[in-house]
């Protein structure tokens, strides 16, 4: 009977220990993560250090949605096309490129070029053969309100992003007068959102330099919309849970010509926002992450 007390005993106290000893916390599944460029000209050849970045660190990107130069440069990536090849033509780029004078009393050049030096970085035509699905952002003048391009031939989409009012004329189509995305959505963060983003990153391209002063027609245009966009940060910063803001205002709107530094500064801004940004995605990870 002794014996048989004693293993009781002991099954009873095993049996406890299992019940009240705390059971390891099952990983948090990672979160849907979305990722929204912001416009800027020559400036957006930043997105591809930001994207080398979370590349070495494989971050994963479930959603991605420009504005401007920004969708370019989305578009080229959701494509399939290297960060490498994306370099390349980057500092190759030159504002002929993409852009037609044709001067009218819409603006003074057109942005249709944009659809053959897209097929320079990618040949993917459709939004439907992207590898990452893929929102453009355009605005409506007459309505005053973003439109969102998820379907159909990216080309035209692009042509619409990039229409900067008071350079490139606006494109009209179903019964809009569509022109550059910054307008509405400087970073398009509620874009991806709207997708189904749980975690948004977003790379902000727009800063001003205090003793910047515009020497030409276009650099206060350039300006005055920069200013717009500072006020109107309210509207899409809270969307974002990390906002990337790689150091550009040195830079002008056509310095195509310095893309490695500007590639640079991408690189150094993500590396700063990398804590925050593992924290989140990888928790376990971010103790031991080395941030170069």
């Amino acid at each position: 009977m002794g014996e048989l007390a004693g293993w009781v005993d002991r099954t009873v106290k095993r049996v406890r220990e299992f019940a009240y000893t705390p059971r390891p916390e099952r990983p948090r599944p990672i979160p849907k993560v979305g990722m929204a460029f912001g416009g800027g000209f020559a400036r957006g050849i930043a997105h591809i250090g930001v994207l080398r970045v979370l590349e070495e660190q494989r971050i994963p990107l479930d959603f991605l949605a420009g504005t401007s130069v920004g969708a370019v440069v989305a578009a080229a990536y959701a494509g399939g096309a290297p960060l490498a090849e994306m370099e390349r033509v980057g500092q190759q780029t030159r504002f002929k490129d993409f852009a037609e004078w044709s001067v009218s009393w819409q603006g003074l050049a057109s942005s249709t070029r944009l659809k053959r030096y897209l097929g320079r970085l990618t040949p993917v035509r459709r939004f439907e053969s992207l590898r990452i699905p893929l929102t453009i952002v355009a605005s409506d003048l007459l309505s005053a309100e973003s439109v969102y391009f998820t379907s159909g031939e990216i080309g035209p989409a692009l042509c619409a992003s990039c229409a900067y009012p008071g350079l490139f004329r606006p494109i009209a189509q179903d019964g809009k007068l569509l022109v550059d995305g910054f307008v509405t959505s400087p970073v398009p963060t509620d874009a991806v959102r709207r997708m189904g983003a749980e975690f948004v990153i977003a790379v902000n391209l727009s800063g001003l330099a205090s003793d910047e002063r515009p020497t030409n027609f276009f650099e206060i245009i350039s300006r005055t919309y920069s200013i717009l966009a500072s006020h109107a940060e309210t509207s899409w910063r809270p969307l974002a849970n990390v906002v990337i803001e790689p150091k550009v205002t040195e830079f002008h709107w056509d310095d195509f010509a310095r893309a490695t530094e500007l590639i640079r500064a991408g690189e150094q801004a993500a590396r700063q926002a990398l804590p925050s940004i593992l924290e989140a995605l990888q928790p376990h990870a971010a103790a031991s992450a080395k941030v170069r």
